[in-house]
């Protein structure tokens, strides 16, 4: 028996591929339905002293139906001949056979589950009439918050700021061609009060976003940084707000907005309220009145990429096309 060649998908097939409103309520149903735990990222220092590299790799499965792996490089010294200093690919195996069903470009993937997950959690963290959404970062991931944040609020107006002026206009320009009211800002702590959500998504080591300047009943989105040195938000803003996470184990491992509050002896890692599994299955309540201020800490989860690669691979099968329709 001939086995068929895995399908490669490019960054634009992704694009089109995972519509938000459908990915955000696939993720919904794999948090919400949990299972066994997945491993936290592993890195490797794969370099050489003249070309320092390192190596992530991301392994998820859901027994007898899919498996498989993000895998990141990071050579920083790649942008001094004009190449990206992160590359990243996702193979995608059926959970039966261990064959390779897809490769998948890895950094759209990744863009498109982070700010998707960002609105599950903001569906139900922020107020439902929130219209005005703030947006920290300039980069790949925070160009698709707009989007993934308008399928579950009727967000309006985007207001944009980044620390190089030069990537906030043309940012700014193909926001307004998605329909958006975009304002670009320059005052930030002006901004943070004037917005309903505030999303950032950046790889600050600063804290950008201070709990002085969050007005009753925000919430606030933390998807940017990553590791323990990272953060994008002060000691006020967390200790002033309901806290919710991704999951327990990345966010607690690696997450700089909350391990360095924890460290200067303000806050408690037992003071997360929930979970994205907790909230998605209803175990946990999100928000509890219009006045309080939320926030949400994600570092990203293996299960996100898995759901987002078996959504891409499945939307292609006739069969799992007309189960959906007759479901």
């Amino acid at each position: 028996m001939t086995q068929s060649a895995p399908r490669h998908y490019t960054a634009e097939e992704v694009e089109a591929g995972l519509a938000y409103p459908r990915l955000i309520r696939a993720l919904g149903e794999t948090f919400a339905k949990g299972g066994e735990p997945m491993p936290v990222r592993t890195g490797y220092e794969v370099g050489t002293e003249a070309a320092p590299g390192r190596l992530l790799t991301m392994p998820a499965w859901e027994r007898g139906r899919a498996l498989g792996v993000k895998l990141v490089s990071v050579f920083p010294r790649n942008t001094e001949s004009g190449l990206g200093a992160v590359s990243s690919l996702y193979v995608l195996l059926d959970g039966r056979t261990g064959r390779p069903r897809a490769l998948i470009d890895g950094e759209a993937l990744t863009n498109r589950r982070t700010a998707a997950a960002s609105a599950l959690a903001s569906l139900h963290l922020s107020r439902p009439d929130s219209r005005t959404l703030l947006v920290v970062g300039t980069g790949h991931v925070a160009a698709q918050l707009p989007a993934a944040h308008r399928a579950v609020r009727p967000i309006e107006r985007v207001l944009l700021w980044g620390r190089n002026p030069d990537r906030v206009l043309p940012l700014a320009r193909d926001l307004e061609a998605q329909g958006f009211d975009v304002a670009p800002v320059s005052d930030l702590s002006r901004a943070v009060g004037e917005a309903d959500i505030v999303s950032c998504a950046t790889t600050s080591t600063e804290p950008l976003v201070r709990g002085a300047d969050l007005r009753p009943g925000t919430h606030l989105d933390l998807i940017g940084a990553f590791t323990p040195a990272m953060r994008e938000s002060d000691d006020a803003a967390v200790t002033g707000a309901r806290v919710f996470v991704d999951t327990y184990e990345g966010a607690l491992a690696e997450a700089g907005d909350l391990l360095q509050p924890i460290a200067a002896g303000v806050w408690q890692a037992g003071k997360v309220v929930a979970d994205l599994h907790e909230l998605a299955s209803g175990k946990k309540s999100g928000r509890l009145g219009q006045a309080e201020i939320t926030l949400f800490k994600s570092v990203g989860a293996a299960i996100e990429d898995l759901t987002a690669a078996q959504l891409l691979a499945d939307g292609e099968r006739p069969e799992l096309r007309l189960a959906a329709v007759r479901g």
